[in-house]
């Protein structure tokens, strides 16, 4: 009998995905010169297009050169090039699945040496004990700030689809910028953008909007939303619904669950309260819940490794199922599962006291496969948490240094072209 998960699934654009299986967004770090994708990443998406999955979603690209996750961000603005992105949403869809951005704002979760900007609703830092100093201390951000950010996230989804991409997801999740507005921990604003949550979510509705009329109305509009922050009085569950019912009518196709942020990793597994289930699909119950009520399609990310698990997402309610660490061990895995194998895709446990350092490493293994796919090689299942977390220092060191470099320059090009 053929599997739900071999489903068509049309979405409120009109986009038709070919299965029920996505991609989700990991965090590549492979920038090349410029901040742009170079060979690596199209190699890589290559081999995920031709893998089965009917939706990729790629790892987050920066709408502002100044404010980057990491010093191997991706950036996509105003002055940016769109050769590099028109080869990369080729790459993608080189295997018949839908290929979309997802963009981002980092807000307050910069690195301390990064340069640049650490802005946040509020002048509140990230706190995660003694590792807090990892992070620069934010400055809350101005109304012009946060009306020029919204334009940026619009610049960037125009030039996506002018590139070739399929769609947009916007991350409001994992504790960014727009998960930060959401957040009454960290917005703690008396402004128009405080308080209230229909005020916490305006600056993420302001862009959902100008988003919206900046596309082709074929081209898919989704929101990255957390189920919940995992902290003590923190965005919970039924924020989320209240959310998921403003975006409804602003012509959002999906919204994708996840949870957790730098202070609460629970999109590892590993969140500071425990709520999430020690076991697959971390954010299962919550995603049911959610799913009961949702006027939008809604797709789980979050642990998720073997297929009957993903077939129970599907039957209890979720519109989509996302996996990202799994397509980081096996990127055919929806392949195999179509041709009925029983495969499943684990990577090893880190299992260290330390939740943010066992969150790093956890990146750092996965990231190890996405470079030993970029270069052609096969995914090394035995990688010790410990080497790959010190292999990824040295490589984000040298991207470090030409990210200083690079951004000076940019930056004041950047100045003239908005003049």
């Amino acid at each position: 009998m053929t599997s739900p998960l071999f489903s068509p699934l049309r979405l409120r654009s009109g986009q038709v995905l070919p299965n029920r299986i996505a991609k989700a967004a990991m965090e590549e770090g492979m920038a090349g010169a410029g901040q742009l994708p170079d060979e690596r990443l199209l190699a890589l998406y290559r081999r995920w297009g031709g893998g089965g999955a009917g939706l990729l979603i790629t790892g987050n690209v920066m709408v502002h050169a100044e404010a980057l996750t990491g010093p191997g961000g991706v950036v996509l603005d105003a002055a940016t090039p769109l050769e590099p992105f028109a080869a990369w949403a080729e790459a993608g869809r080189s295997g018949g699945a839908a290929m979309w951005m997802q963009i981002n704002h980092p807000g307050r979760q910069v690195q301390a040496e990064m340069p640049g900007v650490v802005w946040g609703p509020s002048d509140v830092g990230v706190e995660i004990g003694r590792h807090s100093r990892r992070f620069g201390r934010p400055s809350a951000m101005a109304p012009d700030q946060i009306e020029a950010t919204v334009r940026r996230f619009a610049v960037t989804a125009e030039r996506a689809a002018r590139a070739g991409f399929d769609g947009v997801q916007i991350h409001a999740a994992h504790g960014y910028l727009l998960s930060q507005f959401l957040s009454p921990l960290v917005n703690r604003r008396t402004d128009r953008w405080g308080g209230p949550l229909e005020n916490r979510a305006r600056m993420l509705l302001d862009v959902v909007r100008a988003v919206r009329a900046a596309v082709p109305p074929e081209f898919a509009v989704a929101v990255k939303l957390n189920s919940a922050d995992f902290q003590r009085g923190g965005f919970d569950v039924d924020d989320a619904r209240r959310v998921i019912a403003l975006l409804e009518p602003l012509g959002v196709d999906l919204v994708e669950l996840s949870g957790g942020s730098y202070e609460s990793p629970a999109m590892s597994g590993r969140p500071a309260d425990a709520r999430t289930r020690a076991r697959e699909a971390y954010f299962l119950d919550l995603a049911k819940d959610l799913a009961a009520t949702s006027p939008l399609p809604l797709m789980l990310t979050g642990g998720i490794t073997r297929r009957d698990t993903a077939e129970q997402v599907l039957a209890d309610g979720v519109d989509l199922v996302g996996m990202g660490t799994a397509l980081a061990v096996a990127p055919d895995l929806p392949g195999q599962w179509r041709r009925g194998a029983g495969a499943d895709a684990r990577l090893r446990p880190v299992t260290w006291s330390d939740k943010t350092v066992a969150a790093a490493a956890g990146m750092a293994l996965v990231r190890r496969q996405l470079r030993r796919m970029a270069r052609g090689g096969e995914p090394a299942l035995g990688t010790r948490p410990a080497c790959a977390l010190v292999s990824e220092q040295l490589v984000a060191r040298r991207q470090l240094r030409r990210y200083r470099a690079w951004l000076p320059e940019a930056a004041s090009h950047r100045q003239r072209a908005d003049h």
